[in-house]
């Protein structure tokens, strides 16, 4: 497999030697260059994957770079370290397309983190596309597909309503990639993953001072998401207090930093996700009304695998494809007899659960052919044991009517066995024996 490539542009020495030690350790091409006109020369003779300027450079600034890098090769990732004095202009980068910025004084894990996200996300467009994932013979599935593209190239708040793994988040993506906002920031948030006492800083940033351990102005989320899209995953997870603060932002699109004074406007189109259900949370007043029809504006339901199962063969065929190309192994097949287990499972992890398992199918099987002995034993199992369950019921069932009707006819006859069999048609030793099986109380 291709490696990756960065290069690293300062006027700071020690920072091009520390950081080309780290990347070339975790197995970057590394180049380097002292100022923006170097760094273009080898833009042009070599294949760069990610590029790391720092913004106060003698001559042309990274900002001025990052412009001609757009020009030059707009596939290239730009990655750009700040001083606290140029956050404004980081900010406004972020609009022209830079990937991320990096405050000076940094830590290289802030660093190395950055640039491998950039890595990830190169390697999901290349082999994780919207069209891959969305590609459907569900009939369900295709209007969804073209409620989206109607809705994409509006301001129009979307409400992503679905179980875990089926694509809420891919689906914001490709309403963000088909909307004339498609080349400015789309800023993600898991509302859940991020710690009640956090979340408001993360979204609307703070002032230095603001408490302790703010010792620099951070934006938040929303400021850097200016002129593009914002998603707020797990939206049913927010605090009553943080529901109102961003009915605010929404109502207004302003707000201020935590421990600013100054209003800070923005223009954001927002797309929310969930797997909750909204309106319920509303009727037992834990999820207010007014949010929920800000943000209900559009709702696009995302149905489960197991409602769309004419998708199982493409999806696991396309991931036997990925699975092979990141482990850069020969792609596999995959046996009738495991096509048919995957068609039958319930799949409650939905397309997130199935990309797993081939993996795991990808990884531990010897051969070219994936059989029923590499899949997870409960897929395997999965069609005996809903079998089972749906022969115990039935004979429950079973045992209970002819319950019922032996006590209706013992009381019929006063407790005749004798002619409580007659009319059962049984013989009075096998009466016997179901009045002791069902524990009939005579």
């Amino acid at each position: 497999m291709r490696r990756n490539s960065i290069l690293i542009v300062d006027d700071e020495k020690n920072v091009i030697k520390l950081l080309e030690k780290v990347f070339k350790k975790d197995g970057y091409i590394t180049y380097t260059a002292d100022c923006a006109k170097e760094a273009l020369d080898i833009i042009d003779k070599n294949h760069i994957d990610i590029v790391i300027t720092d913004i106060k450079m003698p001559g042309m600034n990274g900002i001025e770079l990052l412009g001609e890098i757009n020009r030059i090769d707009a596939s290239i990732n730009v990655i750009l370290i700040t001083a606290f004095a140029t956050i404004d202009t980081a900010i406004e980068a972020l609009k022209m397309g830079a990937k991320d910025y990096i405050i000076k004084p940094f830590k290289l894990e802030d660093v190395m983190l950055s640039a491998n996200n950039v890595i990830g996300n190169i390697e999901k467009n290349d082999d994780n596309s919207t069209e891959n994932y969305f590609s459907t013979k569900s009939s369900k599935m295709k209007k969804i597909l073209d409620l989206i593209k109607q809705v994409a190239d509006t301001k129009t708040t979307i409400m992503i309503y679905g179980e875990t793994g089926t694509g809420k988040e891919l689906a914001s993506k490709a309403i963000h990639g088909l909307s004339s906002r498609g080349n400015k920031p789309f800023i993600k948030v898991n509302c859940a993953a991020i710690p009640e006492t956090l979340l408001e800083s993360e979204l609307f940033g703070y002032e230095r001072g603001a408490f302790t351990g703010a010792s620099i102005s951070k934006p938040g989320r929303f400021e850097l998401a200016d002129e593009g899209t914002i998603f707020l995953d797990e939206i049913g997870d927010i605090t009553p207090l943080m529901q109102v603060k961003l009915l605010r932002v929404m109502q207004e699109r302003e707000f201020e930093r935590l421990g600013g004074t100054k209003t800070i406007k923005v223009d954001v189109r927002i797309i929310a996700a969930t797997n909750k259900n909204l309106k319920e949370m509303v009727k037992k007043g834990i999820f207010r009304e007014d949010l929920y029809y800000r943000l209900n504006v559009v709702p696009i339901e995302l149905p489960p695998l197991r409602e769309r199962k004419e998708d199982i063969t493409f999806l696991a065929e396309y991931f036997l494809e990925k699975s092979a190309h990141i482990s850069g192994r020969s792609k596999k097949d995959i046996s009738n007899e495991v096509i048919d287990k995957l068609m039958y499972y319930n799949w409650p992890g939905n397309i997130r659960e199935l990309e797993n398992v081939i993996e795991r199918c990808v990884v531990i099987t010897r051969g070219d052919l994936i059989q029923l002995g590499d899949l997870p034993e409960y897929i395997v199992n999965y069609k005996e044991d809903a079998e089972e369950e749906l022969e115990y019921n039935l004979n429950s069932a079973v045992d209970n009517a002819e319950r019922e009707i032996i006590i209706k006819i013992l009381k019929e006859c006063n407790g005749n066995r004798t002619k409580a069999s007659e009319i059962l048609g049984i013989s009075r030793r096998s009466l016997h024996r179901k009045i002791i099986k069902y524990n009939i109380d005579e």
